[in-house]
């Protein structure tokens, strides 16, 4: 991927390196201020939200999950710098896009954080991946994300990387088109299965935005080297439910997909390449995904 030597998005918080991932909670001193109610409180949001209720109940920061994170060091540098190229390459071309079809794109702001860190969505934790959150409309990074893909999922190189960000920009789209809000209406209002397979659908056009934008970067700005799509599609791949499942469980459950199967995620990314238009991405229509 040619990204060295582009200008850069300056959208980019990096609340990495300080400590917790740079969130506070506002609940006063320990959990003998709070009542017994709001203690009980407390527990139930920790808990909810996968975060230490004792760090929380001590008006503190989730705990740092990852190692800690030396900002001005050239790797750290240079990987701020990367995300930082990326996502300035998904602005102008949605900014194009919209314009085409007379609407005006506004630009989310990416985190860059280590271990976890607040959101309007909660908190978001490394373990749990890169993620966008329309209350703020934030898409959250921790990069090493990155070293996971790679280890953990076998799909490294750059362009795989640029994937992850470029889907979850997908989701910003997404939420200023008012598809995100449409889908979580239904939450609690239809049933458990019905709901994920609208996720699925949901989750499938954001790999198909990206597929947009790869078209784009590539077709009017040659960022693409040979390999590179390879490398999306193995990453759209690995991150499979299908995939998933099988590996921590042994076993398939369809009714519990929440992003789509390898062979769907792959199907919808290369759509999205292939025709480079918001128009293709109807996965809401489709009869088949």
């Amino acid at each position: 991927m040619r990204w060295r030597g582009r200008s850069g998005s300056s959208n980019i918080e990096d609340r990495r390196g300080q400590g917790g991932g740079g969130s506070r909670f506002p609940l006063g001193g320990g959990g003998g201020k709070l009542g017994l109610l709001g203690t009980v409180i407390v527990v139930l949001v920790g808990l909810y939200f996968g975060v230490d209720p004792t760090v929380l109940l001590q008006g503190g920061s989730p705990p740092d999950q990852g190692q800690t994170v030396d900002t001005q060091s050239p790797e750290a540098r240079e990987s701020a710098q990367f995300v930082s190229v990326v996502l300035a390459d998904t602005e102008q071309t949605w900014h194009g896009l919209f314009e085409q079809s007379g609407g005006r794109y506004e630009e989310p702001t990416l985190v860059l954080f280590s271990g976890a860190t607040r959101s309007a969505c909660g908190v978001g934790q490394s373990a749990t991946g890169p993620f966008y959150c329309p209350g703020d409309r934030k898409v959250y990074l921790d990069t090493t994300f990155f070293d996971e893909l790679d280890r953990r999922f076998g799909a490294p190189g750059d362009f795989a990387q640029a994937y992850v960000i470029a889907h979850e920009v997908g989701h910003h789209v997404q939420t200023l088109m008012g598809i995100s809000q449409q889908v979580d209406r239904l939450r609690g209002r239809v049933a458990q299965a019905e709901y994920n397979a609208m996720s699925v659908r949901l989750e499938l056009q954001a790999d198909c935005f990206a597929g947009v934008w790869a078209h784009h970067a590539h077709n009017s700005r040659a960022l693409l080297e040979d390999g590179d799509v390879e490398e999306a599609l193995a990453a759209a791949s690995a991150i499979g439910d299908d995939r998933l499942q099988r590996q921590s469980q042994g076993h398939v459950t369809p009714d519990a997909f929440t992003h789509g199967t390898s062979a769907q995620r792959v199907h919808w990314f290369r759509q999205g390449m292939d025709q480079g238009s918001m128009a293709a991405c109807d996965t809401f229509s489709a009869a088949a995904l």
